[in-house]
């Protein structure tokens, strides 16, 4: 029997198994470690608390110099047992956390300049070093990449969304499909994630179907003189009995569970961002992609349409625009920033990886919006929002005098919206106070998504944030955490930790440095014999009956 009694994982591609109890799951000891989101920050966190330890390979070298004469200085020792933060002094990367840059540094050497070294890691199964744990997921082992549009390219690399352990290459080969551009689709990266935790015989640490409504801070056990821990509460989703046509019906089964250390590993991807604006709530107006495809597989949109508003200037507006753009439906594309800014994600990809991204860039800078010069004797009405001016019909078949135009589509850089009327008319406003009305038959408000920390209380986990007065996002107000260790600021107790996403690290590669940060300071707190949250001189029961 598995440690952890739990519900079955199950997916038509790959089967999990798991023991399944109509019981609810209450654990008879605290856990050491309860981890909050399955996805790929999560998994890899299992990963490495489940004894799966990195050394310094023998005669192994790294390519940059510095990094490799400290590693050279006590070999013996694992990654885990090393100081991080000495190990990451003068590097640099793409990342703001330091541990990502050094991690992705072991793992991709020279990777940003396309070069493909070996890394000077070797991988070593020492079980001794496992911490008990437990993983809850709502849906598999993937998080959100099952909910992904199945079709598409993955922004990042194949290589970037390996985990440690399983090359995604291989097992694409394995499969006997060639990766395109050295690329994967989300449909594949979520099957990658859900055959990794099966194949590295993670399973036993993995809870589906769990929903987490609570997690709070108690004085101490349930045993009087234990230290404080945290109790986690949620619902289990369990199948209950079959029906005569072979349907099950399924329940929600509430649990309870105490743990010394909780981390928060949920993603980002729950609520999608709104603008506030008046008439947003109207039935046109979208705030996901999965919407348009609805839209597209109804046939509601086609080239006869009225343009499709889309608004944003992240990856997943540029999807909404290669997909409208496809269908030779009219787009209008609104966005804060200038084509150039830095910040831009258009302007942070090579132009050869990302042809597609490198065309809605191009779309976004030769083909905006040119308004009018008012009169001159009109110039005092430029900022009067009661006379704003009307755009012409825009249609698939227009073309500028540019040869390089893009037919059906015009960008409106600088601009925000400024109102959605009932009568499909929306509201643009440039940052000089200009208005402008466009004729649309949807709107598609891609501005990004807010994590659900409800279980966190009333504020969504506010108070946790770099600033506490404003929601937390994965760009602009992630949770506030050490960067060596990855442990909450904010948090109303020792033993909380965030990762990925929530820590602004939005990217495959570099979530896995925060994975090495917790596992590592988790093994210090074992090494300096502060281990009343992960061992009590007995194996830790799980979800017992």
């Amino acid at each position: 029997m598995s440690r952890w009694q739990m519900v079955e994982c199950r997916r038509p591609s790959v089967q999990i198994n798991m023991d399944r109890h109509d019981k609810e799951i209450i654990p008879g000891d605290v856990l050491p470690v309860v981890i909050i989101g399955n996805g790929p920050s999560g998994i890899c966190l299992s990963y490495l608390l489940s004894g799966h330890t990195p050394y310094l390979s023998p005669g192994a070298s790294h390519p940059n110099p510095l990094l490799h004469s400290k590693l050279r200085e006590q070999p013996h020792l694992s990654l885990l047992e090393q100081d991080l933060e000495y190990l990451c002094e003068g590097l640099e990367g793409r990342s703001s956390n330091p541990v990502a840059v050094l991690f992705d540094s072991l793992l991709l050497p020279d990777s940003d300049f396309g070069l493909d070294h070996t890394s000077p890691l070797a991988w070593r199964y020492e079980p001794e070093r496992a911490i008990p744990h437990l993983v809850l997921g709502k849906g598999p082992p993937g998080g959100a990449w099952h909910a992904m549009e199945g079709s598409m390219l993955t922004l990042s690399l194949a290589n970037w969304m390996d985990l440690p352990g399983l090359k995604l290459k291989d097992w694409m080969r394995e499969k006997r499909r060639n990766v395109r551009n050295d690329r994967a689709t989300p449909a594949e990266i979520a099957s990658y994630y859900q055959h990794y935790v099966s194949q590295m015989s993670l399973e036993e640490n993995f809870a589906c179907g769990t929903t987490v409504t609570s997690v709070t801070r108690r004085p101490g056990g349930d045993q009087e003189g234990a230290p404080p821990c945290w109790r986690v509460t949620g619902l289990q989703r369990r199948e209950g009995e079959e029906l005569g046509d072979g349907f099950a019906v399924s329940e929600e089964v509430p649990f309870s569970m105490l743990a010394h250390n909780v981390v928060l590993a949920t993603g980002t991807h729950d609520i999608p961002a709104r603008l506030g604006v008046e008439g947003e709530s109207l039935p046109y107006v979208c705030h996901s992609f999965w919407e348009l495809e609805a839209a597209i597989s109804r046939g509601e949109l086609d080239q006869s349409s009225d343009p499709v508003l889309v608004v944003g200037a992240g990856l997943t507006a540029a999807d909404a625009v290669l997909a409208t753009h496809h269908l030779n439906t009219p787009v209008y594309h609104a966005f804060r920033r200038s084509v150039n800014d830095p910040g831009l994600i258009f302007n942070q990809l090579p132009k050869l990886l990302y042809p597609e991204y490198h065309k809605v860039h191009q779309m976004m800078t030769r083909q905006q919006y040119q308004p009018d010069p008012p009169p001159r004797d009109h110039a005092q009405n430029l900022h009067d929002p009661s006379g704003p001016s009307s755009l012409p019909p825009l249609s698939s078949s227009t073309t500028s005098l540019s040869p390089s135009s893009y037919p059906g589509y015009l960008s409106f850089p600088l601009y925000r919206v400024a109102a959605f009327r009932p009568d499909r008319k929306c509201v643009l406003e440039s940052d000089s106070g200009r208005r402008t009305v466009v004729q649309i038959s949807k709107a598609l408000v891609l501005i990004g998504a807010h994590p659900n920390l409800s279980f966190l209380g009333g504020d969504n986990g506010r108070a946790l944030g770099v600033n506490p007065e404003e929601p937390i996002t994965c760009r602009r107000n992630p949770i506030e955490a050490d960067p060596f260790t990855n442990k909450v600021v904010a948090a109303d107790g020792p033993g909380m930790y965030a990762m990925g996403p929530l820590v602004g690290e939005n990217f495959v590669r570099f979530l896995k440095g925060g994975a090495l940060a917790i596992a590592s300071d988790l093994a210090k707190t074992l090494r300096d014999g502060g281990g009343d949250g992960l061992v009590d001189g007995k194996e830790v029961r799980g979800l017992d009956s």
